[in-house]
């Protein structure tokens, strides 16, 4: 699996502001509904259902949040870069400003374990993160993103 089956150029942006953790959540099932066709208001809940389980700030600024969504036919993604990071309430307790979200099918369990796995492998590289923070142009994201990277394994 790569990130480029998963991620559709449009589904990568840039946010200047996003007031809070729910807000960023909204931004990101606006675009979900545009780059994929998923219903906002369900998108909106199912990630907050799924933040209520355990906070998905992982550290060093990220946040994976995911969700699974129903009439669902594949894993996909967002990504979102925030040009003000935001409260996340993250492990690490520093403000989040990229954010990597994954939605599965309900039924999914493999490959949206995998989908995970890479994102947050991906993730992991401070070079890689650094490059993204650094660009704010979503087609220099989306690019960055789903190159062949070497990544460690999990």
């Amino acid at each position: 699996m790569e990130l480029s089956s998963i991620l559709k150029p449009e589904a990568v942006k840039v946010f200047s502001a996003a007031s809070s953790k729910k807000r960023l959540f909204q931004e990101v099932a606006d675009v979900a509904f545009g780059a994929y066709g998923l219903d906002a208001q369900s998108t909106v809940e199912a990630l907050l259902e799924r933040e209520s389980l355990g906070p998905t700030g992982v550290g060093h600024g990220v946040a994976l949040p995911h969700a699974r969504i129903a009439d669902l036919d594949s894993v996909v993604g967002v990504f979102v870069l925030l040009e003000k990071p935001i409260d996340y309430g993250a492990v690490d307790r520093q403000p989040v400003d990229l954010a990597f979200t994954l939605f599965a099918p309900e039924e999914a369990g493999v490959e949206h374990l995998k989908a995970l796995a890479l994102v947050s492998r991906t993730l992991r590289e401070p070079t890689l993160c650094a490059k993204l923070r650094a660009n704010h142009d979503a087609t220099t994201l989306h690019t960055i993103l789903t190159e062949t990277h070497p990544v460690q394994a999990a």
